[in-house]
């Protein structure tokens, strides 16, 4: 992973910052403990949102083991050329200095609900009042024959942020004239809906000027996508005869992969490959586990606040979450944060708690200032986070107006690691 000076500098400074961290959380403040584990669009969120509004009166812990943050969302702009990997890199220096947040970088190993505890790797143990979950996604072992995590350098996922990116937009840069491109797709639910088929989009961008006759192939277990009729038009519109997307329909669920021989075989008929991306089937960050708040492969919450359904004092965010109708995105982990961050300090220290709303919104570039967007706003129901209203881009749209979505994409990004970070 490589880092730049603005990036190395900030990270010092987080740790600098965290050095005395075991000290201090060993001193008995007195202060409600909150521990915050993962530190992306919904743990950061979280983290900063209670430290900020509770103005010192909560002991805010965040345990994240990369120094470096590199953000899932936009990872396929990077693929496509449109963004340095450096774009996507932030760090934590300002949620330690600004808000006294103890940025502890350590894996979280296991949590006591008992004691209401977390193990960390180093050996430390930190007490919590309430403790944030927002670990992420892992993988299904075992949910693409042939593929497991010791085949993801010869056959990428980059579906986590940094150098998994890095290392498939090599591969497609090393692929030969008129080779071809892979993807097994994921099946539901699974972290970015439109995330999958915005990548196509962008390999497309990359092999259209330097190897135009090379082709992409879509093994996919689902019989629809996210903006399906929005991508397979731009698709036909900037990368006409380069995309094969096969369905659940015809046998794009039927898949096996050969890391070692670089070959997929999709219902039966076998090809081989010069750069493949596999995507597994996905489920909760391994803590949600080691915490007993899972069932199945993702953890119930109440709609309200984010808490477990089996620990009230837990509180699941983000792709994590089994929450309802919202898909699982960064805005969604990052909506959810802040009525999270909300709850969670009206319990600790009464201030007044607001009627949870949430929205998120999904934009997908599919070329050059071709971008389209999908999103809704949701209310906390007794049952889940339901769906009130929502809108999506429509097919034929004037360039202009694609354009201008492609812009309000970017000034979302900048704003939501500005939420985070800032």
């Amino acid at each position: 992973m490589r880092l730049n000076r603005r990036l190395f500098l900030s990270t010092a400074a987080v740790g600098a910052a965290t050095l005395g961290a075991p000290a201090l959380l060993a001193e008995a403040t007195g202060k409600p403990r909150v521990v915050v584990i993962g530190g992306g669009a919904g743990g950061a969120t979280a983290a900063r949102y209670i430290a900020k509004d509770s103005k010192g009166a909560v002991d805010v812990t965040l345990i994240e083991p990369s120094r470096a943050y590199f953000t899932c969302f936009f990872s396929n702009l990077y693929i496509g050329g449109f963004k340095e990997i450096d774009d996507l890199g932030h760090t934590y220096g300002t949620l330690a200095a600004k808000y006294g947040i103890n940025v502890v970088h350590d894996w979280a190993v296991d949590v006591d609900r008992d004691a209401r505890t977390v193990s960390l790797a180093s050996g430390a143990s930190l007490p919590y009042d309430k403790l944030i979950l927002s670990p992420g996604i892992d993988f299904i072992d075992g949910a693409v024959e042939g593929w497991s995590l010791a085949s993801q350098n010869a056959m990428p996922h980059a579906y986590k942020g940094g150098s998994q990116a890095e290392l498939l937009r090599a591969q497609v840069a090393a692929m030969p004239e008129g080779g071809t491109f892979a993807m097994v797709a994921p099946p539901n639910p699974f972290r970015c809906p439109p995330g999958p088929y915005e990548r196509i989009s962008m390999v497309a961008h990359m092999l259209k000027d330097a190897n135009p006759t090379a082709k992409i192939i879509i093994a996919d277990p689902k019989p629809k996508f996210s903006k399906m009729t929005l991508f397979q038009e731009g698709w036909l519109t900037h990368y006409p005869g380069m995309i094969d997307w096969i369905g659940a329909d015809f046998g794009g669920g039927n898949v096996s992969v050969d890391p070692s021989a670089m070959t997929i075989t999709i219902d039966g008929e076998t090809t081989g490959v010069d750069a493949c991306n596999v995507i597994p089937a996905m489920k909760a960050g391994r803590i949600a586990e080691m915490a007993g708040v899972m069932d199945g492969n993702w953890a119930p919450v109440n709609a309200a606040g984010m808490s477990s359904k089996a620990d009230p004092d837990i509180h699941v965010l983000g792709d994590a979450a089994d929450q309802g109708d919202m898909p699982k995105s960064g805005f969604a982990a990052n909506s959810q944060a802040k009525v999270c961050a909300n709850a969670v300090r009206g319990a600790l220290t009464g201030s007044r708690v607001f009627p949870a709303k949430f929205t998120n919104t999904c934009w997908s570039l599919i070329a050059a200032d071709d971008g389209v967007k999908v999103g809704a706003t949701y209310e906390a129901t007794d049952e889940k986070i339901a769906k009130v209203d929502g809108f999506i881009s429509a097919p034929g749209e004037s360039p202009d107006l694609r354009k201008a979505t492609y812009q309000e994409s970017e000034g979302w990004y900048a704003g939501i690691v500005a939420d985070m970070f800032s």
